[in-house]
């Protein structure tokens, strides 16, 4: 049978559970096809796909290229590879990461939008940050419909509140409520309306995941160059505004949103001052040694000079722990008001 409509799914952390208690309740008449993409680790052993089968009366498998795409059926993003959607087929391609993910929710759902139109179903489920926020608005776009876990019944609440703040959702509901929901959106008539166009932008970074090269793609058309770097390959990111808001992608493809960009730098800051201290830390062990052999072969006055310079490597260790707590509770405290 060729599948009439699609429902796309996504979720990061708690993803898991969400997705057993939401299959669990889908009945094997399910109409549609389900296409799932869940945050995982590259190294991840890709059992998420027999997870899920355990508890569901649809098959589900684990997607791969060629894949017809079947009502009844739920396909699962492998392990360090976007599941894209094409008509009547899936694919799956290791395209740039989007979010520092790849798996990513907004390849997903974007070749959905451009592949189903109004026929296309959306699905934010729990999880961090914003990843399927800017899909789900392509969703909408071009006249799908979207949905939302209530972030007061999510594990994790701020990929649901992202969505819900940007996007003009058609459904917020508990995870309780959404099997039946969907069963009764997949039974309805077809929309009548014509689908409109996927616009140009859409179509481009649909490529870019399909691993085009974003230049032929026609990456640059997208947006206009900004002051920051691409935190996985250092590369000029571009802004791009869609929907009145802001988001990045480089010249290779990566593509981050404010928050996940924020969330990268944030990260390769963590790094570089970890790496710092630890070899302010090194040399003033080393220097205190030093110290200590200058002044058995009574060379008091280097003996001195060299432990002045190791407590001082030492307290200049300390001041960036100092530093790095403060700031993670300025980011604790931003986390906390953004959630109210």
């Amino acid at each position: 049978m060729t599948a009439r409509r699609v429902v796309v799914i996504g979720a990061s952390a708690g993803g898991i559970e969400a997705l057993r208690l939401l299959l669990a309740e889908l009945p094997a008449t399910f109409p549609a096809p389900l296409c799932i993409a869940v945050h995982t680790a590259p190294q991840s052993p890709g059992v998420l796909h027999q997870i899920l089968d355990r508890v569901c009366a649809l098959s589900v498998v684990q997607a791969r290229t060629g894949q017809r795409l079947e009502p009844g059926r739920v396909y699962v993003a492998p392990p360090d590879r976007h599941l894209l959607i094409e008509p009547g087929l899936v694919r799956v391609t290791k395209g740039p990461r989007e979010h520092g993910f790849r798996p990513a929710v907004d390849p997903l759902f974007r070749s959905a939008a451009q592949v189903f139109g109004p026929a296309a179903i959306g699905v934010v489920l729990t999880g961090n940050l914003d990843d399927g926020t800017a899909g789900l608005w392509t969703i909408r776009k071009l006249g799908g419909l979207a949905i939302v876990q209530d972030p007061d019944d999510a594990l994790f609440p701020s990929m649901p509140m992202n969505a819900l703040r940007h996007v003009t959702v058609d459904f917020k509901v508990s995870l309780s409520r959404m099997p039946s929901l969907l069963v009764e959106l997949t039974a309805e008539p077809l929309p009548t309306r014509e689908a409109a166009s996927p616009p140009a932008h859409i179509e481009v970074e649909v490529d870019i995941a399909k691993e085009k090269n974003p230049r032929d793609a026609g990456l640059e058309e997208l947006g206009r160059p900004s002051p920051y770097a691409c935190p996985d390959c250092h590369g000029v990111l571009l802004e791009i505004e869609e929907g009145g808001r802001i988001r990045f992608r480089c010249h290779t493809g990566h593509a981050y949103s404010v928050e996940s960009l924020l969330a990268m730098m944030n990260e390769g800051i963590e790094h570089s001052t970890s790496a710092a201290v630890r070899s302010l830390e090194e040399a003033s062990i080393l220097m205190n040694r030093i110290a200590v052999e200058l002044k058995r072969h009574d060379q008091v006055d280097a003996s001195d000079r060299m432990m002045r310079a190791s407590v001082e490597a030492k307290q200049r260790a300390d001041a960036i722990v100092q530093l790095m707590r403060e700031h993670e509770a300025e980011l604790t405290i931003d986390d906390e008001m953004s959630m109210k």
